[in-house]
Order: structure tokens, then C-alpha cells, then sequence
């Protein structure tokens, strides 16, 4: 990007500019870049050309083509559907919270913000209905993809480039907001991740304004790249719970995880004293009081432990009946059907992808994983659920499990996260099934 320590420095005569007719300060994009210390605010930020003074149409438009948002120049915040009908209230109510926090950050654009989601869940059109909010003020942006980033520094090694690598990283390290879309999605070479890694860092020290859009898991990201991207006092992330548009009726998670059949499962309908000793009607009292105060604030994992038909998923359904009435958005699922599901993926037929599937799972705001342990035994069963299990782990997100199985039956790797007390509440029920209760005679 030419640049300027003087914004009224006579030109050399020779240079004409091809964009305005002026002296040739701008090479003919209309924006300088001033020579300024490191620490100055103005460092590294476009200013219009003082010899380039176009209407402000013109202006707009090549502002527009300079940030590569030709293509998304329909994309806006207020054609964004915030009520698709796809999504069940409480993914609605997650499109509406994205919304609403992507039209605070464009009105005033500090920091950094990334968007996380699954594919098609509208990541993109938030992030460039940010660029075309800054647009309307004049503002200079670049939109780009992670992929077609790398591509294009690594076009610049060619003898046929008309841009030297130096000048397209510095335009990147240096916009006033870049747009960095589908991160995660670029080939993982260590070429690739260190371009990244600097790309990213310099921003991040220089606190440069910066939108990213993600549906990759953070944890397999370079450490360095994920260890910004969690630094709270920088960066706002949104989590965008929703099904894919592009592919309507195949990817909602209220179809495919649905628990309607647990809609009579209520606290309400729970009886913890019919045909019961004092003895076990307090312990049932102790482990529904367990659930009650679980659902009232989702955090971290409740495991409910006890003999089938104890009421175990009574309760678990009664948590995400509560949480789905408050407009929470979660998944409810035995192990077995959650295997099924992840195999379904993999059939011609399948109209969504494993890593769609998986990631939903492994990023739902809450998790219901209901008969932990009856699950197919195979290495890759095993292996599957201990990777949603253990991001949920590290992510401290909040899980409910059930089992009817002994601690020391499940997986070790799964059982010693379960009986970390910084993250886990283990509850077990000692009373009888209720199907037994039922056939006894009353207790006084």
C-alpha cells in the first residue's frame, strides 16, 4: 500500500494518478497508508488519498470492490432471519442473540468478534452484513476467507504476480477491519498456521478491529491461534445454535434430536413417595432437589446414576423440558441413537456431513445424554463419544448424563472426568424402580 508521511507532500511531477488524474500518491486506489511510529493510533490505517476526492457513491463502490464484498452486497442485518422457520424456539432465540450482539459490534467495531456455528447456520451473512455496515460510513474493509487467503499469498511467489507478498500481508495485518471468514477450514500445513499465527497475533497486539467465523473446534486450532481466541478482554465469541438453511428439514436439530416423547417427563410429575420407605423418598427428594437446582442455572455436568426404572431420565427429561421452555436450545439423546445418528452420516443418502453432526453434538448449549454405557463397545463407538464427552470437558459445557451402569463399567477415560468434582455432581438413586413400587403395597 503506498504511503505518505505528509498528507499535502508535493508528488514527483512525473506521477500521475490513474484513478483521479491527480499527482500519484495512492498507485491508483484512491487510500494511502501514512509513515507513522508503532505506537501512534493512526498506525497501520487507510486514509482517503488527499488528492482523490470522489462522491460518495463512488466512493462506497470502491471500498466495496477494494474489500471483496461485491458478492455480498445484499447480505444486511436486517434481511437476516432471525425467526427461520426451521429452527425450534430455542434456536431462534440463538439466531435473535447473534443478531443482536453483530449489530452492536458493527454500530461501534472494537476488538475482536468471532462467530462459532455449524455450516450454513448464518455466520456469513453476519459477518458481512458487518462489512457492509462499516461500508455505509465510509469505512474501509477486506472480507475474505481463511483458504483464499493462503492462496492468494501463495500466488504472490509466482513469477506471474502482479502483488509482492510483503504488500498483500501487510494490507491484511493492517486493514482498519478485516473479515476473516471459515477459519479452520484452510489446510493445517505449517506453513499455513504460522501465515496465520502472524496474521492474527499482529492484530491481536495492536488490538485491530476483526471479525472471524469458525465451525472448527478450538482445541484443534494452533495452540497459539486458539489461546487468542479465548482471551476474553479481547475478543466476544458468539455460539449460533441453528440448523442449516441451505438444506431445510436435514439438519434442524429439533427433528433429528427429538424428545416429544418426554414431554409428560416433568418435575411436576415426578413422584418421589408413592409405596416409599422415609429412607428412599429422601434420597429421591435429594436427587430430584439435584435436577430442580440443575435446570433453574445449567452449569457444568450432572451425572444421575441408578437401577433402570428409577426415574433417571424422568429427571433428565424433566431438566430439558425446563430448559427448552426458558427458550434454551439442547440436545436430548440416548448413546445408542447418538452413534446411530453419527453413522447416518455417512450413508450416499445423508444430506449432512459427519463433522455437521459431530459438532453439533459436541457444541450444543446443553446436553442430554440419557443411558450412558448401553452403547455398541467398538473402538470407534468408544473413540466417538469420548471426543464429544471430553470437548464438553474442556469446554466445561453444560451435561446431563444418566446410567444404569457402575462407575467402574464405563470407559476409564470417561469415568475419570466424571468423578472431577470441579466439573461433576454425581447423584444416585437407591430407591426401587417404579414399576416395583408400584406392585407393592403402600408404605405407611
Amino acid at each position: 500500500m503506498p504511503t505518505s508521511s505528509n498528507p499535502d507532500i508535493e508528488p514527483p511531477a512525473s506521477g500521475t494518478c490513474a484513478l483521479c488524474g491527480g499527482p500519484d500518491l495512492c498507485g491508483g486506489i484512491g487510500y494511502v497508508r501514512y509513515d507513522l511510529p508503532v505506537g501512534d493510533p493512526n498506525f497501520g490505517k487507510l486514509f482517503r488519498c488527499p488528492s482523490y476526492k470522489p462522491a460518495a457513491g463512488e466512493r462506497r463502490e470502491t471500498l466495496r470492490r477494494l474489500g471483496n464484498l461485491d458478492v455480498f452486497r445484499d447480505r444486511t442485518l436486517d434481511n437476516f432471519m432471525a425467526t427461520n422457520p426451521e429452527a425450534s424456539p430455542g434456536q431462534q432465540q440463538s439466531l435473535q442473540q447473534a443478531l443482536d450482539a453483530v449489530r452492536q459490534y458493527a454500530a461501534q467495531p472494537t476488538g475482536w468478534l468471532m462467530l462459532e456455528g455449524p455450516y450454513g447456520s448464518g455466520k456469513t451473512h453476519l459477518a458481512a452484513a458487518i462489512g457492509n455496515v462499516c461500508l455505509e460510513r465510509e469505512e474501509s474493509v477486506m472480507f475474505i476467507t481463511a483458504p483464499d487467503l493462503l492462496d492468494h499469498l501463495r500466488l504472490t511467489y509466482t513469477a506471474s504476480s502482479d502483488t509482492s507478498y510483503d504488500d498483500l500481508f501487510d494490507r491484511m495485518k493492517n486493514a482498519p477491519m478485516l473479515i476473516l471468514d471459515d477459519l479452520g477450514a484452510e489446510n493445517p500445513s505449517g506453513w499455513a498456521q504460522e501465515k496465520l499465527f502472524q496474521l492474527l497475533n499482529y492484530r491481536y497486539n495492536y488490538r485491530l478491529p476483526t471479525v472471524i467465523t469458525t465451525n472448527t473446534d478450538l482445541n484443534t486450532m494452533d495452540q497459539r491461534i486458539s489461546s487468542r481466541l479465548r482471551d476474553l478482554s479481547v475478543i466476544r465469541r458468539i455460539v449460533i445454535n441453528a440448523p442449516d438453511y441451505r438444506s431445510p428439514g436435514h439438519s434442524n436439530i429439533g427433528a433429528l434430536w427429538d424428545f416429544s416423547l418426554y414431554r409428560e417427563m416433568t418435575f411436576q410429575q415426578f413422584d418421589t413417595r408413592s409405596n416409599l420407605s422415609s429412607d428412599y423418598r429422601e434420597n429421591l427428594e435429594r436427587v430430584a432437589n439435584a435436577a430442580w437446582e440443575y435446570a433453574a442455572q445449567p452449569s457444568g455436568w450432572l451425572f444421575i446414576m441408578g437401577d433402570s426404572g428409577t426415574g433417571k431420565t424422568h429427571l433428565a427429561a424433566s431438566i430439558a423440558n425446563q430448559y427448552a421452555a426458558q427458550g434454551g436450545s439442547l440436545i436430548f439423546v440416548t448413546a445408542p441413537d447418538l452413534l446411530d445418528h453419527l453413522r447416518l452420516t455417512f450413508s450416499p443418502n445423508s444430506n449432512v456431513t459427519f463433522d455437521h453432526r459431530f459438532n453439533e453434538v459436541k457444541n450444543a448449549p446443553l446436553l442430554v445424554l440419557d443411558d450412558l454405557g448401553t452403547e455398541s463397545a467398538s473402538a470407534w463407538a468408544k473413540e466417538k463419544l469420548f471426543q464429544i464427552i471430553n470437548h464438553r470437558y474442556l469446554t466445561r459445557m453444560p451435561t446431563v448424563f444418566t446410567t444404569s451402569k457402575d462407575l467402574g463399567d464405563l470407559d476409564v477415560r470417561l469415568r475419570t472426568r466424571i468423578l472431577d468434582r470441579r466439573i461433576c455432581r454425581v447423584m444416585a438413586i437407591t430407591a426401587p424402580s417404579f414399576p416395583s413400587r408400584m406392585n407393592r403395597k403402600p408404605t405407611e
